[in-house]
């Protein structure tokens, strides 16, 4: 299943409970948002008031205790895991605050793993993890390990990595959070740049409300609620 240039992403009554010894912490309460084809969505708020757990659902790593969430008019949750998975894989793009790129692999190699792990043959897997590191930056950096590069451009390639399968939707939790200012703010140009060039559409939760101000929208979560910004 592809997005089409004229979907968005429909979240409906997204509930979900996490168990603390024998009490039931609420997360997220009935949350309701539609995501556009294209927009940069910047989701802020206080540390544990839900936005990671909202990001992790919207990319289909986690079940919600109740409410749906649809790509193109279709609930992820409804498909079968195996199906989940796969669309997972094809659609949507992952940039943590930590990077999980592999050591023992280099820049190229650590692009190029998604599609190997979709069957993509290796030499247009190839051509095509360079040209992302190209264009994020690093073309002479193509074979060098994450251990010999700095944290700047170990999250560049773990965005050329989100980016490889060619998603409609990235999401990304605090990508910049470990990041210098200056090195924040060139990867948030990189990330706007994407959005323009490529049509991509970002969900970026963050700390950072200067660089959160700079996206087509901003929603603030208080207590698992979104009360501003829909």
């Amino acid at each position: 299943m592809t997005i089409n240039s004229g979907s968005m992403v429909s979240v409906r009554g997204l509930s979900k409970s996490f168990r603390a010894g024998v009490a039931e912490v609420k997360v997220l309460r009935g949350i309701d948002l539609d995501i556009n084809k294209g927009e940069i969505l910047s989701v802020v708020g206080a540390s544990g008031v839900g936005k990671s757990t909202l990001l992790h659902i919207l990319g289909g790593l986690d079940r919600p205790a109740s409410g749906s969430v649809e790509y193109a008019g279709r609930d992820i949750f409804r498909m079968a895991e195996t199906e989940l998975a796969s669309f997972r894989n094809r659609n949507i793009g992952f940039v943590f605050q930590f990077h999980h790129l592999l050591p023992e692999f280099d820049a190229l190699e650590n692009v190029m793993m998604p599609m190997m792990i979709n069957g993509v043959g290796r030499t247009e897997g190839e051509e095509r993890a360079r040209r992302l590191l190209s264009e994020v930056g690093l073309t002479g950096r193509l074979d060098h390990r994450p251990g010999e590069l700095s944290g700047g451009e170990q999250q560049r390639v773990a965005i050329a990595r989100a980016l490889v399968m060619e998603p409609s939707v990235v999401l990304a939790d605090e990508p910049t959070g470990n990041l210098d200012t200056h090195t924040a703010e060139s990867v948030h140009d990189m990330l706007h740049d994407i959005n323009r060039k490529k049509g991509v559409t970002f969900v970026i939760v963050t700390h950072n409300e200067g660089l959160a101000e700079r996206a087509d929208r901003v929603i603030r979560m208080v207590d698992g609620r979104i009360v501003d910004g829909v």
